[in-house]
Formats: structure tokens, sequence, C-alpha cells
């Protein structure tokens, strides 16, 4: 289900989905470039209303954010260094759930806003 959001998505944006498990090869992996926004997924984070995350992810695109990037970590969350990195922290849903499953749900409410956003009978 992940590859087939990402593809998608693919249709409004370029994006490209990385797994790092090892945490500190995902810390030396891992660059930002300038004009980035880094969201962790995080049960401390903001929660959105699907049509509020939309509005926040065309807010971002329209204030020129040149790449987003959401980084949803394991069950021991994410480490000190890579939590001060982040732009902005991102409450998924208050349930918890498996980090693949989480994935999902991230990439499927990320199509939906770039078809609310579109205007795409999809969010409908």
């Amino acid at each position: 289900m992940l590859e087939d959001y990402a593809a998608r998505i693919r249709r409004f944006a370029e994006m490209e989905v990385s797994e790092m498990r090892e945490e500190s090869a995902a810390l030396k992996r891992l660059s930002f470039a300038p004009g980035s926004t880094v969201v962790l997924l995080d049960a401390e984070g903001k929660p959105f209303s699907t049509a509020a995350f939309a509005k926040w992810i065309g807010t971002q695109r329209d204030r020129g954010t040149r790449e987003l990037m959401f980084l949803c970590g394991g069950a021991e969350g994410f480490p000190a260094a890579l939590r001060e990195k982040a732009t902005f922290k991102l409450a998924l849903s208050p349930l918890t759930m498996p980090h693949e499953l989480a994935r999902v749900v991230l990439a499927e409410q990320i199509y939906r806003a770039f078809t609310i956003l579109a205007g795409h009978p999809y969010s409908k």
C-alpha cells in the first residue's frame, strides 16, 4: 500500500521513501538541505484534521519550502540528535500503531492533501 500511495503522490511532487533501521547509519545518511522542513511523527506533536493538514502542506508549498521530510520512528522513538533537527512534530493519531502502518496512513494523508489542494474529487 505504501508504494501505491507513493506512486500517486509522485503525480504531484517528487517523492522518495527510504528506510533506515540502524540509528547511527540513519543519522549519518540524513542530510537536510537549506529550506527543508523536517517533520517527526510524534505522539506529542501537533494533531491535524485532514483539511488542516492539507492547508499546512499548501502553506509550506506557498512559502517556498524546497523539501518536506517526514520521519517515522520505531518503537523506541527518535534519538535526541535527530529530535533537535526537527522543524515540526506531527501527531498522526492519538492511537499507537506499528511504524509500518503509520507510514501508510501518512502517505495516504499526504496524497489526500495534494488532491484537496488540486481540487481533485478523491478527498470527497
